[in-house]
């Protein structure tokens, strides 16, 4: 095992789970944890070792990567982690943690030896399970070097926008691409419940946009979720809920009012308390019929 790069993965949910099982395939030393264990435990299966807490995952680690919720989540974890963190560890944060956590997490890394790597990810359940996800990266050159082979068994490519993860120049990439996906989702969501109530077959607007300029992949993907009913989460409403909240609050923060982020939000909050909270975030088409 002294050859092999070792990752410490805190997270284990739809996005966090993949990428540590493709990380294990690789055949790296992977050791996971998750708050809740049972969630964490299928990956022993692929060749994991699951910890009891975020500093027996840590322990002696080459490379720490947090999935979690937001900055706030990674923070606490990484908290809990700090007696095992190995000075001169690579920290990559991947979680969307908006830009206001940049400058705190990074103080963390910075107070306890690691380099820091702002390292979102563009993409949700099939394409982290194929190892197929967009890595955003900002950090130190001498860290690029030591996560190759963790960004190359989770992604397809890695996007290195800068080399200060506490400027936050991958965050500031990722909320601005998700912000389109989130606009995209709803745009679909609202253009299907419009359908519904004006009597019009879903399938003629669909039709109408075939192969044309208004269509795309992401509008046929989650027109199918609406249409089947098969709302199982590839990115929940909920966390879509925070990410858009992020993407507003780092407008207002650079002087741009974004409106529709704002509504954006609004419906996910909708959505959430009709009950969808858990299911993919195309259930914003439930927000239509809100009362």
């Amino acid at each position: 095992m002294a050859d092999k790069t070792s990752v410490a993965v805190l997270g284990t949910g739809i996005m966090g789970g993949a990428m540590a099982r493709n990380l294990a395939h690789a055949g790296l030393d992977v050791r996971v944890w998750n708050r809740t264990r049972a969630k964490a435990q299928p990956l022993a299966a692929d060749g994991a070792r699951v910890a009891d807490t975020p500093a027996e995952a840590v322990h002696g680690a080459d490379v720490v990567l947090t999935m979690l919720y937001d900055g706030p989540a990674a923070l606490h974890a990484m908290g809990e982690a700090a007696p095992a963190l190995r000075p001169g560890a690579v920290w990559a944060q991947c979680s969307t943690a908006g830009l206001e956590a940049q400058p705190v997490l990074a103080a963390f890394a910075a107070e306890h030896g690691l380099h820091y790597v702002d390292a979102p990810v563009l993409g949700t359940r099939q394409p982290a399970e194929s190892g197929q996800l967009l890595v955003l990266a900002a950090g130190p050159a001498e860290a690029r070097p030591v996560l190759a082979p963790v960004f190359d068994a989770i992604g397809s490519r890695t996007a290195w926008v800068g080399d200060d993860g506490a400027a936050g120049a991958a965050t500031r990439l990722k909320l601005v691409c998700n912000s389109w996906v989130l606009a995209v989702t709803h745009g679909t969501a609202e253009a299907l419940a419009l359908s519904h109530a004006l009597g019009v077959d879903p399938r003629a607007f669909l039709d109408a946009v075939a192969g044309g300029p208004l269509d795309m992949g992401y509008l046929r993907a989650k027109a199918a979720a609406i249409l089947s009913g098969d709302f199982t989460a590839n990115f929940t409403v909920t966390t879509a809920e925070k990410d858009a909240r992020l993407i507003v609050a780092a407008g207002q923060q650079s002087g741009v009012a974004l409106d529709v982020a704002a509504a954006g939000a609004e419906r996910f909050r909708r959505a959430a308390a009709q009950g969808h909270a858990d299911d993919d975030m195309a259930a914003s088409y439930f927000a239509s019929f809100a009362g």
